[in-house]
């Protein structure tokens, strides 16, 4: 017969599964919308989604390594702490563009240098990312 502690700590377990569950399938969800909304990344919400999922939907984590486009990247980023080139290149060039259109916007100066600034950080920080060893 089970105790009551071992009862509760099973509702505390599966109730921590439904939580990463539910915020595995909502970073999901900013990912697929960051595909068409370009102030949205799309990459960290799915290398979020992954971290979720492996903590509470072993089927999405499956799913997740699985898929011909995202599943490198995951694998890449969770075995390596790893970004490929291309990747680089592109963020890279999708922050620049943003940035540039920013400035032909011209908004307050602080918002522009603040945006800039961060744009500029994050092209630092993924630069010095290691590349996957293939």
């Amino acid at each position: 017969m089970r105790t009551l502690n071992a009862m509760a700590d099973n509702s505390v377990w599966t109730a921590r599964r439904w939580a990463w569950a539910l915020a595995a399938y909502a970073c999901l969800g900013l990912a697929l919308a960051g595909v068409a909304l370009p102030i949205l990344p799309t990459t960290p919400f799915a290398l979020l989604a992954a971290y979720c999922a492996a903590r509470g939907s072993e089927r999405l984590h499956a799913r997740l390594l699985a898929h011909g486009t995202l599943g490198p990247v995951i694998r890449d980023w969770s075995e390596q702490r790893a970004v490929t080139r291309r990747a680089k290149l592109i963020a890279t060039a999708t922050m620049a563009l943003s940035a540039a259109i920013l400035l032909v916007l011209s908004g307050p100066g602080w918002l522009l240098l603040g945006t800039v600034g961060v744009m500029v950080c994050v092209a630092t920080w993924l630069w010095l990312r290691p590349e996957p060893a293939r």
